[in-house]
């Protein structure tokens, strides 16, 4: 019996009764038992519902088309898993039965975690260039231009393989450029970290530092199957090839070899070998184009001094002897002189034939200030006329004015037999409304003002309108009023 699964308790005495046992120690008998029996063991499975705690472990359920298993890896196994758990991928585990007695259910406790099959890692592999895509690390807009000829390049690769020495024999053998070796792994466990951590170490590198930084890098494997190349179809390393600064050729594989890096790159190279020549120009091509630029500088310099040449000669025969030059041009100077004499004297003529004429034009001051006093003598006269006339104008308009104001003035109008009646404030009384019954007013005539009292009883107006009076001829009508 196993010393780890704790023993039955013994029937009681005397009586069938069966042993009894605790949950906890059923549980313990249990988990010891299917660690037992299932110490070792290797599962194909659809991986669902993948977590990764706070802690760092890893909790998943590995399913098939009709039942499903708890499984679980610890911190300390998850980080160096070939595979990572994604949703719905097909793997391959290898672990141990165990049961979790908090909750009486049985897991596995995995150890290694492998793709199940290349179509598996196809499909994932698909999965993550669409994901990758979408979010736009591979889109033409990044890619950065191969610098023509580079004078330091990284290379990432494994130190030890024909690959290395492939790259250096071929940069040595087109153009000699400093080489800075960046040795990693290239396939298996942790061959993606450290893929990563030398792009994202050959980026980082300070322009100023004891190292130079590169100028361009390669990142390069040989041929191999598709589990073989699968480190840079990881996540990480294609990430920190997108966001390298330095331009990034990759040549992974050979020419047929397809891996995701190779989208993030700014360049794909077929193989490693032709990622050198990709990175660096032939030295014997690049001397003989500077022997044939040179040529054509030199034969386009002495055809340009042939000609420049020729133009000078033909310059200098057209150009005079040089006293002669002179002579010509003092001749020419004495011609404008003469002439400019000539043409200054005929303008001092025209100029004193002018002030004659305009002062025989000129009039005595005395004259002109007899005409100017005879003007004004005028224009004075004229002046105290159109006063007096205007004088007497508004003079007969401010007469006939004040007649017809004292013709239209109430005194007048008392004259013609009507009477102003007053209140005794002096406001005049227009219609009887106006005037209680019993109230004393004053009427005023021509020639005095006497108080009275309207009597109450006297008659009441009546609404009756006024008849209109018959219009006045001409000879009648004298007054407004």
């Amino acid at each position: 019996m196993n010393p780890d699964i704790p023993a039955l308790p013994d029937a009681e005495a005397g009586t069938n009764t069966p042993p009894f046992l605790t949950v906890t120690e059923l549980a313990q008998r249990l988990k010891a038992t299917v660690e037992s029996q299932f110490d070792f063991v290797r599962i194909r499975a659809e991986i669902s519902r993948p977590t990764r705690a706070a802690s760092g472990h890893l909790y998943f359920t590995l399913k098939d088309d009709r039942n499903t298993l708890d499984g679980v890896c610890w911190k300390t196994v998850a980080g160096s898993l070939a595979v990572q758990p994604e949703e719905g991928l097909e793997v391959v585990v290898t672990g141990k039965l165990t049961i979790y007695g908090g909750r009486s259910k049985y897991q596995i406790v995995v150890q290694t975690m492998e793709m199940a099959g290349e179509g598996a890692m196809l499909r994932q592999l698909e999965e993550r260039r669409r994901r990758l895509a979408a979010e736009g690390l591979f889109d033409s807009e990044r890619k950065q231009p191969i610098p023509h000829m580079p004078v330091v390049i990284g290379v990432v690769t494994s130190p030890t393989g024909a690959v290395i020495r492939d790259i250096l024999h071929r940069l040595t053998d087109r153009f000699g450029v400093r080489v800075l070796v960046w040795g990693t792994l290239v396939q298996g466990q942790g061959a993606a970290a450290q893929v990563a951590r030398a792009i994202e170490g050959f980026d980082a590198m300070p322009t100023d530092g004891s190292l130079p930084r590169p100028d361009l890098l390669i990142v390069a494997r040989g041929g191999g199957s598709l589990e073989d190349l699968w480190a840079f179809n990881e996540e990480e390393v294609v990430r920190a090839a997108a966001a390298c600064s330095i331009p990034l050729i990759s040549a992974i594989g050979h020419e047929t070899d397809t891996t995701l890096i190779d989208f993030a790159a700014d360049q794909r190279a077929p193989t490693p070998t032709a990622a050198a020549e990709m990175a660096v120009p032939v030295r014997a091509d690049l001397l003989s184009r500077i022997s044939d630029i040179e040529s054509r500088l030199r034969a386009g310099v002495t055809q340009r001094l042939a000609t420049a040449t020729q133009l000078l000669r033909a310059a200098e025969r057209g150009l005079l002897n040089p006293a002669e030059m002179v002579e010509r041009r003092a001749q020419s100077v004495d011609l404008a002189v003469a002439g400019l004499e000539r043409a200054l004297q005929s303008r001092l003529s025209a100029a004193a034939l002018r002030v004659t004429d305009l002062g025989a034009r000129l009039r005595p001051p005395e004259r002109r200030l007899a005409e100017v006093g005879a003007e004004l003598a005028g224009l004075e006269s004229r002046l105290d006329q159109q006063i007096d006339i205007q004088l007497d104008r508004r003079r007969v308009a401010l007469d006939s004015a004040a007649r017809l104001l004292d013709a239209n003035s109430f005194e007048r109008v008392l004259e013609r037999g009507f009477a102003l009646v007053t209140t005794p404030e002096g406001l005049p009384v227009k219609r009887a409304a106006e005037a209680a019954d019993g109230a004393e007013v004053t009427i005023r005539f021509a020639d005095t003002a006497r108080k009275a009292r309207l009597d109450p009883s006297g008659p009441a107006p009546t609404g009756r309108r006024k008849t209109a009076a018959k219009p006045k001829t001409q000879t009648e009508q004298d007054s407004l009023f």
